[in-house]
């Protein structure tokens, strides 16, 4: 379906924090067919000030409260950009009221309430998304074209990468348990989780083992890039390690920490292995197989683009995923992230803790997956 040119999607912004600033309103202003016409945050001065920042004070309407903000007709689409305790409600109720929905990652704090917001998209029939932009870097668009030609074989052993060795968000929310559900799992673990899932096409979960440590969260004046952390509002994990387990018998580990002991780092990366060959992410994209009897590896030129859904070098990750959700709502087609997928993430992430916390593998049951088909 061609897209329609001529439509202007009318946005408003609920949370003005750094996500919201740093990514979601500068993408969406490039967009020719959005304008954001509204700003919402419990503190007023940062919803004006986003205004300020894009030369719209005079004309960006103002809230302090998302559900005057959704009373607003006008309005097509919402972003949600808040802490993670409030992501379902806020989706829930703008899907209500007649919005489209891209709600930041993960999901949801529970898969309770991610399974909730699902079901409401589905009722309402308007389209819901989740922010996992990794997935639009040109390594993961390139290396998802390999998977789905059946370069790989048969992909039985993954892992998901999200290491840090000291890098401690110490600014806003982040080390409050009840405000984000989690630490490193549930803020990193969620991209390199998701990454890996879709490369496999693989949503369908046997079982899960985890372990989660607060080992160097309680150190003081500890050394870190965002600057030292109080350990006494670090409530949440240091670091958290999970085993997958998935229905066709195909394993997946999970690694995320912000603070660990290794100088073997990186986020949002994917190692996959399979019956015809591998790949990672660890220098740039690497392929790697045997052919004619001889082992080889091979390293895609990624900067001459040519890649499905990749625009061109001037194309961040976070544009690319903006354009592609207009574009999903003015062509009435799928996102490119579905809800289905990021539920089953939001499902692993909670079955981590909670094996974590009970020291017994969680097992997954159809009930789980079959919104999946």
């Amino acid at each position: 379906m061609a897209q329609n040119t001529d439509k202007i999607l009318k946005v408003g912004i609920v949370g003005c924090g750094g996500i919201a600033n740093g990514k979601h309103i500068p993408n969406l202003s490039a967009q020719k067919n959005v304008e954001i016409v509204a700003f919402c945050d419990i503190i007023e001065e940062r919803a004006i000030e986003s205004a300020r920042k894009i030369g719209k004070e005079d004309t960006i309407k103002i809230y302090t409260d998302y559900k005057e903000l959704l009373k607003d007709s006008s309005i097509d689409v919402v972003h949600v950009c808040t802490p993670n305790k409030s992501h379902s409600f806020i989706t829930i109720d703008a899907l209500e009221s007649g919005k489209h929905v891209m709600c930041e990652k993960p999901m949801a704090k529970t898969a309770k309430e991610a399974r909730a917001m699902l079901e409401t998209s589905k009722r309402t029939g308007k389209k819901l998304t989740i922010g996992y932009d990794n997935r639009y870097r040109p390594d993961s668009l390139t290396l998802k074209q390999i998977t789905e030609r059946g370069d790989l074989g048969d992909i039985y052993f993954a892992k998901a990468h999200a290491i840090r060795r000291r890098a401690v968000p110490t600014w806003g929310v982040f080390l409050n348990e009840e405000e984000q559900g989690g630490g490193p799992l549930i803020d990193i673990g969620t991209h390199a989780l998701d990454l890996t899932l879709w490369l496999m096409d693989n949503y369908k979960v046997a079982s899960v083992k985890g372990n989660v440590y607060h080992k160097l969260g309680s150190k003081e004046n500890a050394a870190n890039a965002f600057g030292p952390w109080d350990p006494k509002e670090f409530t949440v994990e240091d670091s958290a390690f999970g085993f997958i387990t998935m229905e066709n018998g195909a394993t997946v580990t999970l690694e995320a920490s912000w603070a660990l002991n290794t100088l073997d780092i990186g986020e949002a990366q994917a190692t996959l292995c399979g019956t015809e060959g591998g790949a990672d992410m660890k220098d740039g994209l690497r392929i790697n197989g045997e052919d004619l009897g001889t082992l080889y590896t091979k390293k895609p030129e990624l900067q001459t683009g040519g890649v499905a859904y990749f625009a061109g070098n001037s194309e961040s990750q976070a544009g690319r995923e903006c354009r592609m959700w207009i574009e999903s709502i003015l062509n009435d087609t799928e996102p490119m992230v579905k809800p289905e997928q990021a539920l089953v993430v939001t499902e692993v992430l909670e079955a981590i803790y909670e094996s974590a916390r009970t020291g017994k593998t969680v097992y997954f049951d159809n009930k789980l997956v079959a919104s999946l088909g």
